[in-house]
Parts: structure tokens; C-alpha cells; sequence
């Protein structure tokens, strides 16, 4: 029988307004869930944010603080779609209110903070999950069979290059995202930290790692009142401020296997839009996938070269969104799946959504190259406790 299971959201943005998207539609995509997600109240400080969940979204209420939702009993789970400097404060507080949540990443600031989300979230006993949602690609699902499996034999080399535009435009505004203490890091956090996760998800833990980093637009024009996107813009000829974390990082890591990766990630690229690439290279084959045709994948298992594989019902969740290959699924269609991971978590009291000790995982992979650029040296990455799912999944 499928019990009702009360929604609460915190932060009505874009990615807010995809969490409440993907909850709906889990109900036609999953239909076997044994809970059914309603959508009860959401947390905004801003009033059209809170109209459009009401009348928008349909959630049942809107309020302005997220400490009333937590507070309400009638609460069962939380998606936390807030800036990265509220992360730490409401996800602490939603694990001590006993409430699951789904949370973004980079899902702390730092590897302390996202420690201490994980810790909160073990010591209350409660599910979570974080929006690694480049894992859920049916494609990425193959190629980890491919991997784990040891159809590509020893793994000898993985690539991640995360590349894009959003910032390229030295005209952008100067939002918190371009400020350490807002944001964190830059695109380490908000674009690597995918790379990292995908590459731990198919290949395993990375043990350390050496790296360099470079800002290379140091000035924006300051925000005007409510920008807060990636791509909102300040006003021409205004005052501007300096830029406060980078827009470019490169990373060489090793993994606990021997096998050694090379990361990059821009934010400031001219040409690439979201150029999202994995590669890993085995002594038997090898394998690719790019974002940007997130429906193939590319593999390498003999001296022929490379060939092209449309994702079909064999692959991972396809089956649930498309009937044959060559009909592609899109961004939206991973969220819902990441919905339905964190649901059926809630359900049967196990982590089967990437968590919060995945989110420390990829935090501490990000803080340590940071300091590898900062000081110039390799450095060991600390391993993490409680459930990561990148490795049991």
C-alpha cells in the first residue's frame, strides 16, 4: 500500500523548482515506489519564490523561514536547494529535526562543513542524498557494469574534463558564487566535484592528488538586487569587485587502485557550453561519455577502436523513460531518478541515493587539491566514515 509522504522544500530557485519537478514525476516514472511525494510546504525568503511554489509548483503552504517547516511534525523529508553558505546551517538542522534530506552539492563549503553534514546526518539516523545526478545517466550505469565488472581489465588511467561557459562573460555579475565565503571554492566545487564523484562512482576511492588553479577574469561588475543565477549579468560601467575563488583548476590524482586520473575543470571556457567528459582507459578497452550526448556511449573493447552505443532499455533506468534507443532522455529525467533513489531510501531505511558520506568523499578529494595548488605539493586525501555508495552501490 503506498503511504503519502510530506514534502518540504527549502529555496524556491531553479534547482528547487526541479527537485519539486522530479518528485512529482516519480509517481509516473516509478509507479512502484511504495511512498507517493506531496509536495506540503516550501521555505522562501523571497515572495515571488514563495507565490510560484504555491501557485506554480502546487505545494500546499509557503513560508519564509525554513526553521518553521523543520519544525512541523507534519514535515517527512526536506530538499535543501539553498546557496552553499546555508547548506551547513539547515542540513546540521534538518538531521537534528530527524528529517531525510536531499541536499545539493557542493554540499559544504569545505570538507569540514560537509563533514559535519555527514556526521549530523549519521548521529540522527536519518537517509539523505546529494545531487550527484550525472551517476544516474543509463550510460554512466553500463559503463560502471563495464568497469566493475572487469570487461575493460585493469584500470590503468581515468580523465574527467568538466568544461564550460557560464562565467566566461566577463560581464557576469559578481554573484556569491565568486565569494569565499559564500560559496567556497569556484569551480572546483560547483563543476569538479561531478568529475571527482563520477570518476570515484566508476573506478573507486582517490587516494591523492596534485593540482594548480588559476582565476583569470580577477574583477566583476557588482549584482544588481535578486541576481543570484549563473548567468545573471551586472550593470555596464557600474562598480566592481574582485573575484574571490577560481575559475579553472587541473588535477592529477591516484587512486586507491593505482590507477591514476587527470582532472579539469572551467568555468570561463570559450566554446564548450557543459562539456562533461569521462574516460577510462583499461588494458583490455576502454570507455567514453560526454554530457553533451548523454544518450551514447562510446566504447573501445577490442583493436578496432572506438564505436558508438545508443543507451537503450538495457541500461540502467532507461526503460522507465523511453522505449528503444535513439529516443533520449534529458537532464530533468536524472533528477527524477535521483527522487526516486532518495524515496525509496526514505521507505526501506537503507542509503541507496548518493549520501551525505559521498558528499564529504568528494569534498575532501576537492579541498586537498586546493591545497596542492595553494602549496605545490601532492597531498593525501583523507578517507571518510559512514555509507559512501560509490563503492556498494
Amino acid at each position: 500500500m503506498t503511504r503519502n509522504l510530506n514534502i518540504g522544500l527549502i529555496s524556491v530557485g531553479w534547482m528547487g523548482r526541479l527537485h519539486s519537478r522530479a518528485y512529482l514525476a516519480t509517481a509516473h516514472h516509478f509507479p512502484e515506489l511504495p511512498v507517493r511525494a506531496v509536495l506540503r510546504t516550501a521555505a522562501d525568503p523571497d515572495e515571488g519564490g514563495r507565490r510560484h511554489a504555491v501557485e506554480a509548483l502546487g505545494y500546499e503552504q509557503a513560508v519564509v523561514d525554513y526553521r518553521d517547516l523543520l519544525a512541523d511534525p507534519g514535515i517527512d523529508a526536506v530538499s535543501i536547494c539553498s546557496p552553499n553558505f546555508l547548506h551547513r546551517e539547515i542540513a546540521v538542522a534538518a538531521a537534528r529535526a530527524g528529517k531525510p534530506f536531499w541536499i545539493e552539492k557542493p554540499m559544504g563549503r569545505s570538507a569540514a562543513e560537509s563533514r559535519e553534514i555527514a556526521e549530523a546526518a549519521a548521529s540522527a539516523g536519518v537517509v539523505t542524498s546529494v545531487g550527484f545526478n550525472y551517476r544516474h545517466v543509463p550510460a554512466i550505469a553500463e559503463a560502471r557494469r563495464l568497469v566493475r565488472s572487469g570487461a575493460l581489465g585493469v584500470i590503468t588511467n581515468v580523465r574527467a574534463s568538466f568544461l564550460a561557459d557560464y562565467s566566461a562573460d566577463p560581464g557576469g555579475a559578481l554573484t556569491w558564487r565568486f565569494l569565499q565565503e559564500r560559496a567556497g571554492s569556484g569551480v572546483v566545487g560547483d563543476l569538479l566535484s561531478h568529475g571527482i564523484d563520477l570518476a570515484q562512482f566508476l573506478v573507486g576511492r582517490i587516494a591523492s592528488v596534485t593540482a594548480a588553479q588559476g582565476t583569470f577574469i580577477a574583477e566583476r561588475p557588482l549584482p544588481s538586487a535578486g541576481a543570484a543565477g549563473h548567468f545573471s549579468r551586472g550593470a555596464a560601467g557600474g562598480p566592481v569587485g574582485p573575484v574571490e575563488n577560481e575559475d579553472y583548476a587541473a588535477v592529477i590524482g591516484r587512486f586507491d587502485s593505482g590507477a591514476i586520473g587527470v582532472f579539469e575543470s572551467s568555468r570561463v571556457a570559450v566554446g564548450p557550453h557543459a562539456e562533461y567528459v569521462v574516460e577510462v582507459y583499461g588494458t583490455k578497452g576502454a570507455l567514453r561519455w560526454d554530457f553533451q550526448r548523454l544518450n551514447e556511449l562510446r566504447l573501445a573493447d577490442d583493436r578496432a577502436g572506438y564505436r558508438t552505443i545508443m543507451a537503450h532499455p538495457g541500461y540502467g533506468e532507461f526503460a522507465r523513460f523511453q522505449p528503444g534507443p535513439g529516443t533520449s532522455m534529458g537532464f530533468d529525467d536524472l533528477k527524477t531518478i535521483e527522487a526516486s533513489l532518495f524515496l525509496r531510501s526514505i521507505a526501506e531505511g537503507r542509503q541507496l541515493a548518493p549520501s551525505a558520506a559521498d558528499g564529504w568523499a568528494a569534498a575532501e578529494v576537492a579541498d586537498a587539491a586546493l591545497a596542492s595548488a595553494r602549496h605545490g605539493a601532492w597531498v593525501e586525501v583523507p578517507a571518510v566514515t559512514g555509507t559512501t555508495t560509490f563503492d556498494t552501490a
